[in-house]
């Protein structure tokens, strides 16, 4: 056994993992890399990903209790061979020369498609955290990984949305729209993220995620939610009581009824087995 997964396998038996997540390290914080402020506010330009819309239609497996889930096992030779295409096709495009909506819906795209890219590479896994190409000897999952290039810079998924997307935005709802390849995970959107009309898909990515009890759950009286709040708690709004109200904001009627009874939250969860359609 590797030493570095050595290491991993006997944190797993101690405290670091008593709650489910990325407990090798701290969720990271949103660090602004500068160099990607750059944009053009009255661009005409758009990124085709009609290539994207035509793999997630093909992988994507609406389940009956309204998830989406991925067949990776369905991806023959065509479709990696068109998603190698698409990522060429992302890593050549003129990001600053692109509006801010436009600009979002590309880094989206790029985080979700690099991600089922990595699954692909490296099927059949149980969990995205297996796939340990970070660099370092702590390293959990591909994350570190630098993936791809675009304008010269070599980007990793934790650039993407930790360097880019989150401190350039400050949108919470960026939580809902990528997707790290669990069970635990907000879905991959049914279509490509658009600027045109990203921030409407935004906010249906937030509410199927917060009615959904992976996301929220009342036991007993008690308010349990995804750990997705928890490590990330300052995008929500820092404390407990933040986080409940956005997801109210977010919440069906019922749901957010409920949720206005309370102003702490007991507990969270996260489920890392991968997302793949049964």
């Amino acid at each position: 056994m590797p030493l570095r997964r050595a290491v991993l396998a006997l944190l797993a038996t101690g405290p670091l993992l008593s709650l489910a997540g990325r407990p090798a390290r701290a969720a990271p914080k949103a660090r602004l890399w500068p160099r990607w402020e750059a944009h053009e506010p009255g661009s005409t330009l758009r990124v085709d990903h009609t290539a994207w819309a035509a793999l997630l239609e093909h992988l994507l497996r609406p389940q009956p209790d309204g998830r989406r889930l991925v067949a990776y096992r369905d991806a023959g030779p065509a479709e990696r061979a068109a998603l190698e295409a698409y990522l060429a096709t992302l890593s050549t495009t003129p990001v600053s020369r692109l509006s801010r909506p436009e600009q979002m819906a590309f880094w989206i795209n790029l985080y979700n498609a690099l991600t089922v890219k990595v699954v692909l590479d490296h099927w059949p896994v149980r969990s995205i955290r297996d796939i340990d190409i970070s660099p370092g000897l702590f390293a959990d999952g591909p994350w570190g990984a630098r993936l791809i290039t675009v304008e010269g810079e070599p980007l990793g998924l934790d650039d993407i949305e930790h360097r880019i997307l989150r401190p350039i935005w400050r949108d919470p709802r960026i939580h809902y729209a990528v997707n790290c390849a669990s069970m635990g995970c907000p879905d991959l959107a049914a279509e490509p993220y658009a600027g045109d009309r990203i921030d409407a898909q935004l906010d249906r990515a937030g509410f199927e995620f917060v009615n959904h009890p992976r996301a929220v759950r009342i036991e007993k009286g008690k308010l349990f939610v995804s750990s997705i709040y928890h490590w990330f708690k300052e995008d929500f709004g820092g404390d407990d009581r933040a986080v409940v109200a956005h997801l109210c904001a977010y919440a069906a009627p019922a749901l957010a009824l409920e949720l206005q009874k309370y102003d702490r939250i007991d507990g969270h969860a996260y489920d890392w087995a991968i997302n793949a359609a049964p």
